[in-house]
């Protein structure tokens, strides 16, 4: 009897273990990047189609536009999309945009 109790407090604790070693691989969050974009645009149209498009690229959590400063910055998911990629995607709109800065 203690024979098969042992036996299966051994395997429990190597199941436990090889769960843990499961987990600790995975990433624990999201890496949250942003980019500043200096792009074309002047106008709150410009700023309207940008904020309507934009988001439904991936991994973009947040977006702000500055008619003053005419910037863009995105906040975005960095296993799912690049600071040059979301560049393209607001030139593709028609506003030529460059990269400022990424953080």
């Amino acid at each position: 009897m203690n024979k098969i109790l042992s036996t299966l407090l051994l395997i429990a604790t190597m199941l436990l273990g090889i769960s843990h070693r499961t987990q600790a691989n995975e990433p624990k969050e999201k890496q949250i990047k942003t980019v500043v974009l200096i792009s074309q645009i002047n106008c709150q149209n410009c700023k309207n189609k940008i904020m309507k498009n934009i988001p439904f690229e991936k991994g973009v959590k947040d977006i702000e536009v500055s008619l003053e400063n005419k910037t863009v910055t995105i906040k975005y998911q960095a296993n799912k999309n690049t600071a040059e990629s979301l560049c393209d995607a607001v030139t593709k709109l028609g506003y030529k945009s460059i990269i400022k800065e990424v953080k």
